[in-house]
């Protein structure tokens, strides 16, 4: 139940299309999402292959809730070999996109090799077909979008699908659905520019079947209430993510600021979502199933034209476009991120690279000579407007930007890697370690690396907000931000987990903020008949990041690389955080070592046999 038992494969090279079916023991143990992701990377792929040639393979994958009526169910994973990182990629996206693909009868679609030519493919209610697309390479999302929908004539049709950047195979190209949610992370694509697959389009009209009903109905309506009226979610849905809490983010030091570097930015005022909504918002949108609406619709004409159909910029946007740039024009960073939602580019990723180019170019190390002209100052959004586009098209110094952060640092070299903000090769999301030990260490180990949504936020346990979660799991004192002990590193582990889950059950992680680990095994257990418990997904967890860090080890990762940046280390240049480091790396590695030990891997944070035998997945794999 919640499945449809079909797993769809797409070889592009040979336009052979088939049909995978799996027993309920693959199902039990890899649940969707992340797990199907690291199962079939891990399973089928040989090691060291470039991530955009045809052998990769690009997986789109569900959960048994999605296209169900569970609260909140609206996301979907897509997942490769990354080409910016060079390891295991996990992104996450929501629409109605994955709610359609469960409808039109599949769990799972799994695209292999390379068309000979720009191709779409189009899948209703099981019916699915390959269909030249040379007449939608390089056309923006919503032209893509809007062409493709009157062609099956249904304009609720959702697609999925690449704009220029991902066409030009930029390294953090997104996949869009629609046109305002991007799979952001990792560079998911360039690999899909890199099959000469624009888009996919999907429509179904098949319910999953559930076990019980009632029970779902009677959760939700429980989940609902919590999800209304829980603080955050009640700001979310009145402002979206970066509302008006970006003020007291700056005055605790936990706002990146010029490349993570400074504390104080009162330009905080002027760009925030509060204003968003007082003076160019004209909409919220929402997810399937979700009653957060937390997507921001913005359009205007003056002084640039904005498109509202490409929504408006969440948090991670604002702060990127924003703060971490220097830029207090709220207009500007719409725009920048409507730009970015068009060519389908990562905005994390875009700002982050621009702000590391900024401050290379303050420093010298970059000159306006070897830019093609462009001036690289903090605040200048005139010129960040430009880099974009520069970017994904790849031209003059788009091409060096469109490296992505840590290859553009290795090219710079002269010490700049230590103010380079990623880990893996993936720019950080925007929350502050320095503030918030525990999630600096998700940053450190998560597997496709500084990943923000997958991590735990200190808040949770420094405060009476986390109170009945970390009671729940056993640990009854309080701990503070900065503290990362043996306590604080296994509550982490635990929590980390949680997240997890959400990722491969496909839950929005905003809207399950308040929801606590039995209600998620309750709403499984009504969702697929399972007699299952938090005791099975915590080890299904378990398996899914051991099969990750597997995976990453084959390509050439190690405890190395499993480092914070430099900066971490460092006291801002001022606010709050300049008078001492808060952050030291001798404590963080010990906290990284016991997280190997808690999770039975070696001090080189290579998985145990005896681990792997545990968790079921010994003759699973190819070495």
């Amino acid at each position: 139940m919640g499945y449809t038992g079909k797993i769809l494969r797409i070889d592009l090279s040979y336009e052979r299309i088939t049909v995978l079916k799996k027993d309920e023991k693959f199902y039990r143990m890899f649940l969707g999402g992340d797990g199907f992701i690291a199962y079939f990377l891990l399973n089928e792929m040989q090691s060291r292959i470039n991530p955009l040639s045809p052998e990769n393979k690009l997986i789109f994958s569900l959960g048994p809730f999605t296209g169900t009526t569970v609260v909140a169910s609206g996301r979907n994973a897509v997942g490769a070999k990354s080409p910016l990182t060079g390891g295991i990629a996990f992104s996450h996206v929501g629409e109605f996109w994955g709610a359609e693909l469960k409808r039109a009868g599949y769990d799972a679609l799994i695209i292999e090799g390379k068309a000979e030519r720009p191709v779409y493919i189009m899948i209703k209610d099981g019916e699915v077909k390959i269909c030249q697309a040379k007449h939608l390479w390089g056309l923006s999302t919503k032209e893509t979008q809007q062409i493709i929908r009157n062609k099956m004539g249904d304009q609720k049709v959702r697609v999925a699908m690449i704009g220029q950047a991902g066409e030009n195979m930029i390294n953090y190209a997104c996949i869009m659905n629609g046109c305002f949610d991007a799979a952001g992370r990792g560079g998911l694509g360039a690999v899909m520019g890199s099959k000469n697959l624009k888009a996919i389009a999907v429509k179904g009209s098949q319910v999953p079947l559930v076990a019980n009903h009632d029970n779902i109905k009677n959760i939700n309506k429980s989940l609902f209430k919590k999800m209304r009226e829980t603080m955050p979610t009640k700001n979310w849905i009145e402002f979206g993510t970066g509302g008006p809490e970006m003020i007291g983010y700056e005055a605790l030091g936990q706002l990146p600021i010029r490349n993570w570097r400074d504390g104080i930015f009162p330009g905080v005022k002027k760009i925030h979502a509060g204003v968003m909504k007082s003076s160019v918002r004209i909409g919220m949108n929402a997810c399937f199933s979700c009653p957060i609406r937390c997507k921001k619709k913005i359009g205007f004409e003056e002084p640039y034209k904005v498109d509202a159909a490409y929504g408006g910029p969440e948090y991670e946007s604002i702060s990127a476009f924003g703060n971490n740039l220097g830029i207090d024009n709220m207009k500007a960073l719409i725009k920048a991120n409507e730009l970015c939602n068009a060519y389908g580019l990562d905005t994390i990723s875009t700002g982050g690279t621009i702000a590391f180019a900024m401050e290379c170019f303050e420093r010298g190390l970059l000159t306006i000579e070897n830019t093609n002209g462009l001036d690289l100052t903090w605040g200048n959004y005139e010129v960040v407007i430009k880099c974009i586009k520069l970017i994904a098209q790849k031209k003059n110094f788009g091409k060096v930007l469109a490296l992505g952060t840590a290859k553009l640092a290795e090219r710079i070299g002269q010490g700049s890697q230590d103010f380079a903000i990623q880990v893996k090769g993936l720019d950080a999301g925007h929350h502050e370690p320095r503030t918030m030990a525990g999630f600096g260490l998700g940053f450190m180990i998560n597997p496709h690396g500084a990943d923000h949504c997958c991590n735990v936020l200190d808040l949770k346990f420094e405060s009476d907000f986390g109170i009945a979660s970390r009671n729940y799991l056993g640990f009854l004192d309080q701990m503070s931000g900065t503290y990362v002990g043996p306590q604080k590193v296994a509550l982490f582990r635990i929590e980390h987990f949680k997240q997890v889950i959400y990722d491969s059950l496909l839950v929005c992680h905003l809207a399950y903020v308040p929801v606590n680990f039995e209600e998620i095994a309750a709403l499984t257990m009504a969702v697929t008949g399972w007699e299952t418990s938090s005791a099975e997904l915590l080890r299904i967890a378990e398996r899914i990041l051991t099969m990750a860090r597997l995976f990453n080890i084959r390509e050439g990762f190690t405890a190395k690389d499993d480092r914070l940046p430099e900066r971490y280390y460092q006291a801002k240049r001022d606010g709050i955080l300049s008078k001492n480091a808060t952050l030291f790396k001798e404590k963080m590695e010990k906290a990284k070592e016991y997280y190997y030990m808690l999770m039975g891997w070696d001090f080189n944070g290579i998985p145990y046999q005896s681990k792997i035998e545990e968790l079921g997945i010994k003759e699973l794999f190819h070495s």
